[in-house]
C-alpha cells in the first residue's frame, strides 16, 4: 500500500472534522447543554489525530500508524459525535476501543 494514501485519508478526515466542528459551533443545539462538551471533545481528538495522520508516510510503519489513528478517529470521535447528537450515552461502547487505538498508534512510533 502506498504510504501517501494517508495524506488522502487525512484530507477526507480534515474536511469532516472542520465540517463537524463548524456544525458543533453554530448549528448543534442539544436539549442538554452538557452534550456540547462531548461534541467538542470528539472534535478536538478528531482534529489532532487528523493532523497526526499527515505524518504517517514518514513513520517506520505507516500503515499501522495510519490505520490505528483512523480506527481511533472513527471509534472514539465517531462514537462521541453520536452520543452528543443523539443525547444518549448508551452509544458510547466503542469509545474505549478508539482510545486504545490512539494509544496503539502513538506507541507504534517507538518501533
Amino acid at each position: 500500500m502506498d504510504p501517501r494514501l494517508w495524506h488522502k485519508v487525512a484530507a477526507i478526515s480534515g474536511v469532516a472534522a472542520l465540517g463537524l466542528g463548524t456544525y458543533g459551533a453554530h448549528g448543534f443545539k442539544p436539549k442538554n447543554p452538557s452534550y456540547n462538551d462531548v461534541w467538542r471533545t470528539a472534535n478536538l481528538y478528531h482534529l489532532v489525530h487528523t493532523a497526526a495522520l499527515l505524518t504517517a508516510p514518514i513513520t517506520s510503519h505507516p500503515n499501522i500508524f495510519g490505520g490505528l489513528l483512523t480506527t481511533g478517529i472513527l471509534a472514539f470521535s465517531g462514537t462521541c459525535y453520536a452520543v452528543a447528537y443523539l443525547e444518549d450515552r448508551t452509544y458510547s461502547r466503542l469509545a474505549p476501543f478508539g482510545g486504545f487505538a490512539f494509544i496503539g498508534a502513538w506507541a507504534s512510533l517507538m518501533f
